[in-house]
């Protein structure tokens, strides 16, 4: 408090309605900023979980496709017949493709 020249003290009132106000303003501000990036995160999370299970399921595709453009090669060898490599060679791109995209892209 102040002191008067009579020496009497007399109670100062500060107005802090003001700042209370500023510091729930800012203490929402904060909070809306971590609810943001929180949901930003998960979002972020779950799309680089399912991107990176699109890419593993990708490359098995791929390799299993491969696996049947091998064993086409393997069945014309056996077969040993002669202008049999057309069929094979088609045999082979067709169960490669049924694999899906990574199959496709491996035909």
């Amino acid at each position: 408090g102040a002191t008067e020249s009579s020496g009497r003290h007399t109670e100062e009132r500060f107005d802090t309605s003001v700042d209370l106000q500023l510091h729930d303003t800012a203490n929402m501000r904060v909070a809306v900023y971590v609810l943001c990036a929180v949901l930003a995160f998960a979002c972020a999370e779950a799309w680089l979980n399912r991107s990176v299970r699109r890419g593993v399921q990708f490359g098995r595709q791929a390799a299993q496709g491969a696996g049947d453009m091998y064993r086409a090669y393997r069945d014309m060898r056996q077969a040993n017949w002669r202008n049999s490599d057309k069929y094979f060679h088609a045999r082979g791109n067709y169960d490669a493709a049924q694999r899906g995209p990574g199959g496709r892209w491996a035909a």
